[in-house]
């Protein structure tokens, strides 16, 4: 090490010993930890949607399956849309070509198809947030970050919850998750936005109201 910058270094030490030496001690310090764990405890599906809303994602609602798909075949801008293992049939439009991810779609594919079709872990009523964790109906991450539409169905209200707090407990930290707060964006230096660098830029969520 250059002796003078290590003579330096004690130098500036010394001085903040000196200068903190009559400090009162922080062991003893309570810090006041009791924070919400929500904000909001009702309506929180009409919450999520006007959030998600704000992060200009569309959303849709659906009374039933059925209702999923004809949604789902309104929004494709083409027929090959990827479907991970565990979506329900109900779900799939009949006009749409179902890719499944069995074997594994390599990225050039996924690339050239037209949306993706997924269920979710949960949704966060506050942030207009929603998170995927690789479990059943959801896939592995590259089938919803390289095509350019996601289309995502919340089951509502037993998917939804208030708060990040309260999401955290029921999320598993060993599995791969993504969370999705509107289309994919970013901005430069000057702060233009620009969508779709990162992952899609169409996000469709539909608030499924019946279990399927």
């Amino acid at each position: 090490m250059n002796p003078t910058a290590s003579s330096a270094r004690e130098e500036i030490l010394a001085r903040i010993r000196a200068a903190s030496g009559d400090a009162p001690s922080t062991d003893a310090r309570i810090i006041n930890r009791d924070y919400l764990a929500a904000h909001v405890e009702t309506d929180l599906v009409d919450l999520l949607a006007e959030n998600l809303t704000d992060y200009r994602a569309r959303v849709y609602r659906a009374a039933a399956p059925a209702d999923v798909a004809v949604i789902v075949a309104g929004l494709l801008h083409g027929p090959r849309l990827v479907v991970p293992d565990g979506v329900p049939d109900a779900w799939i439009p009949a006009e749409a070509t179902a890719l499944r991810d069995q074997p594994a779609l390599d990225p050039a594919t996924l690339d050239l198809t037209h949306a993706v079709l997924t269920g979710c872990a949960l949704a966060i009523a506050e942030t207009g947030t929603i998170v995927l964790d690789g479990g059943p109906g959801q896939g592995r991450r590259a089938l919803t970050l390289v095509p350019d539409h996601h289309i995502c169905v919340v089951r509502c209200p037993e998917q939804v919850v208030a708060s990040i707090p309260q999401a955290l407990p029921l999320l598993d930290p060993t599995r791969p998750q993504t969370w999705i707060a509107g289309p994919s964006a970013t901005s430069d230096i000057e702060l233009d936005r620009v969508e779709g660098v990162h992952g899609p830029r169409l996000l469709d969520v539909i608030l499924l109201a019946a279990r399927s």
